[in-house]
């Protein structure tokens, strides 16, 4: 799975501290490693984030991993 987090999150001009904060980690590598792929994102965090970004949920994702959902 590939995540959009980076890429939508500089596109807004948002740290990963802000939403580190935002999704209540203590930690901003918490966050850091949900953006690198080393940590899953659950589907309640996924939702906070698409509402940060507003976007929706499937936007988090790349369209190669939607195509492969949808097979």
């Amino acid at each position: 799975m590939t995540l959009r987090l980076k890429e939508l999150r500089e596109k807004r001009g948002m740290t990963q501290t802000f939403l580190a904060k935002q999704l209540g980690y203590d930690y901003v590598s918490s966050y850091s490693m949900i953006e690198k792929g080393e940590r899953k994102l659950d589907v309640f965090k996924a939702k906070k984030i698409a509402d940060i970004f507003g976007v929706e949920i499937e936007d988090l994702f790349s369209e190669d991993d939607l195509a492969k959902k949808a097979n």
